[in-house]
């Protein structure tokens, strides 16, 4: 009976462990996508290419790059992807037009 519980503890121990290592990498990973991506991480020369890849995958591959090349020059940075994952980038992310919907694609 003893040796049963010795193991629930060590097992519940190890669970509690890698959990906590989990998160931890989840912390670790999402600072980087943050850092790579995030505000000023690109320069002005760099929002072109950028863009080109944002756009790459749209039908409306001209307004996207117009507003995206706007978006890159005021914020400094392009979100990850085509297409969202605009929380990264806090300024191109709000930015909006008069009628509230978002400028930057």
């Amino acid at each position: 009976m003893a040796m049963a519980k010795l193991a629930c503890v060590l097992l519940l121990a190890l669970l509690g462990i890698s959990m906590v290592a989990t998160q931890v990498m989840a912390t670790e990973a999402q600072y980087q996508l943050d850092s790579a991506y995030g505000p000023g991480s690109l320069k002005s020369y760099q929002c072109g290419g950028q863009c080109q890849r944002r756009c790459g995958q749209t039908q409306y591959k001209k307004p996207c790059l117009f507003f995206c090349n706007k978006c890159c020059a005021k914020c400094l940075c392009v979100p990850p992807g085509y297409y969202g994952n605009k929380q990264v980038c806090p300024c191109y992310n709000n930015w909006k037009t008069k009628r509230g919907s978002p400028k930057c694609p």
